[in-house]
């Protein structure tokens, strides 16, 4: 976004003071370099910032940092968002309202945007709790580990969706690994090369999906449909190694699809790294319509979304089976990208619509 926030009495917006912060919050966040597997100097980072914003702070075993405010007797709002990074150096630099660098967008905007937010929201009769998360780029550990050791009543995830939408929903994954071995031959040879068993493995997987697209799907929705996609191959005429990804629809038959790649691997080795179920929260649950109040009470129309990708929203939303809905600043269209980075207008609307939206779930009346 690229228009100025409005200001005003009755706005609802942040004062400067509180812009500069968080925006000052949000640089110190990106400037510190957070990979998976090395988030601990981020994570110290905040543990060390967050009792300044109003919370109780510590980290976990397994690395997340955990900031409370609030009764801890009281019903309990779980922000949570993922500290780590996937690898690449953006420089950080500010070109008039656009704030350049690894993580702007994908996600330590939406985090940064979930401390002020509850630093700011009136909680009273609620308990707020903002986590920053370890290893979501990869398989989750910080998610899973949150949701084993805490039960909150309902929560946000932390992702960009720009600051007037609202994600409601995730395709799952299924990660393989594919090994096959074959005789070493001549190239002139007609015999199979472990080159063509694993091309072969690949377009087997890709006519399946093809199929299910055909027959399963309805529409042209690219979250209805399963994606495959192939991530590496390397090999030889003796040796092939590849490794695939499925994202999948809700619906989607994990186990018929299973036992067609089992089979489809004939003589090669398969092994299946990750099963991430897909997930798809309620409209019209609490959280969902707390945000979109926010997002109106700031002049613009909700858009509700569904993505492609995978995000802790599939690993916790099953455990806990409360109100859920995704939310943060910053075009994901940007995530992963040598041009990463966040409109601190668009930040601040977050900030305020956050703030507002935690406020009306604090009210009684939803529980």
């Amino acid at each position: 976004m690229t228009s100025s926030v409005t200001s005003g009495a009755n706005s609802g917006t942040a004062n400067s003071g509180t812009t500069s912060r968080a925006e000052s919050l949000l640089r110190r966040m990106v400037e510190v370099p957070s990979t998976t597997g090395e988030e601990a100097e981020l994570a110290s980072l905040l543990a060390r910032e967050l009792p300044e914003w109003g919370f109780r702070s510590h980290i976990d075993e397994v690395g997340n940092v955990i900031g409370r405010r609030g009764d801890p007797d009281a019903p309990m709002i779980m922000l949570m968002g993922h500290m780590d990074t996937v690898p690449g150096d953006i420089p950080v630099r500010q070109e008039g309202s656009l704030l350049y660098g690894r993580g702007t967008v994908d996600a330590k905007g939406p985090l940064a945007t979930m401390i002020a937010a509850a630093a700011a929201a009136d909680l009273r009769g609620m308990q707020v709790v903002v986590a920053g998360v370890v290893e979501e780029e990869t398989f989750g550990k910080g998610a899973q580990h949150l949701a084993e050791t805490f039960r909150p009543d309902v929560a946000v995830v932390g992702e960009p969706n720009g600051w007037a939408g609202v994600g409601i929903g995730y395709k799952g994954r299924v990660m393989m690994r594919y090994d096959v071995s074959r005789p070493a031959v001549h190239t002139a040879s007609p015999e199979e090369k472990a080159t063509e068993a694993a091309a072969l493995f690949w377009d087997r997987v890709r006519s399946y999906c093809d199929s299910y697209c055909e027959v399963v799907a309805a529409g042209d929705r690219a979250f209805d449909r399963p994606v495959p996609t192939l991530n590496d191959i390397t090999g030889t005429i003796e040796r092939a190694l590849m490794t695939v990804s499925v994202r999948t629809p809700p619906g989607f038959d994990l186990s018929a699809f299973e036992r067609f790649v089992t089979d489809a691997a004939r003589d090669g080795t398969l092994y299946v790294d990750d099963r991430t179920p897909p997930v798809r929260v309620d409209p019209a649950g609490p959280a969902v319509r707390a945000l979109c109040a926010g997002i109106r009470r700031r002049g613009e129309r909700p858009k509700l979304k569904l993505k492609t990708g995978t995000a802790d929203l599939n690993i916790v939303e099953p455990r806990w089976q409360v109100p859920m809905a995704v939310y943060g600043p910053g075009d994901s269209s940007l995530d992963h990208t040598d041009r990463e980075h966040i409109d601190l207008v668009e930040y601040g609307r977050a900030v305020e619509v956050l703030r507002e939206a935690l406020g009306i779930l604090a009210q009684a009346e939803w529980r």
